[in-house]
């Protein structure tokens, strides 16, 4: 037997999934949408489990609020690229790959220290991009989420069992550990 809590997270974001191909057949249309620049309102279910209890509780939800602060800082009202989208240059003409600042959780930000003497609304574009070394779809997201979560929890010994993640609230992804 095991106990089994989750927890909640709503964003804002956009991405593109450039290696998006459809089967007609099945699609009805060949249409592929989610090639084109887009957003949505995502959310995020976190699922802790523990076969023993601590203090009555697998844990405490407040112990997931660094997590609401990650996706608030980092995720909230950005665009989501993969660094090997063909568009990437296109996208970030000013931009070199070498020269992104990397961090622990798996994701790129683009230095503005060289965009100091640019104009407000140039350092507002770079700043809103998040770059990733995957094709931002549901499924991959939903697995980087849950790599991110379990890592950090790992030092309170709780285990993540499977993270799912809402594109929209009729399209979802789960990926369990």
């Amino acid at each position: 037997m095991y106990w089994k809590i989750s927890k909640e997270f709503d964003f804002c974001y956009g991405h593109r999934v450039w290696s998006q191909t459809l089967n007609t057949e099945f699609s009805l249309d060949g249409c592929l949408k989610c090639r084109h620049l887009h957003g949505h309102q995502g959310k995020i279910l976190v699922y802790l489990e523990a076969s023993e209890l601590k203090d009555g509780m697998v844990t405490d939800f407040k112990h997931l609020n660094w997590f609401k602060q990650f996706i608030d800082d980092v995720l909230d009202h950005k665009f989501i690229l993969d660094i090997n989208d063909p568009l990437f240059s296109t996208l970030l003409p000013h931009i070199d790959k070498n020269e992104l600042i990397k961090f622990e959780e798996g994701y790129s930000l683009v230095n503005l220290t060289k965009f100091s003497n640019e104009e407000i609304h140039i350092k507002e574009l770079y700043e809103g991009y998040i770059i990733v070394d995957f094709v931002p779809t549901s499924e991959n997201l939903s697995a980087w989420f849950l790599k991110i979560v379990q890592k950090k929890m790992d030092k309170l010994g709780i285990k993540v069992s499977h993270v799912e993640f809402l594109e929209t609230p009729k399209s979802k992804s789960t990926f369990y550990a």
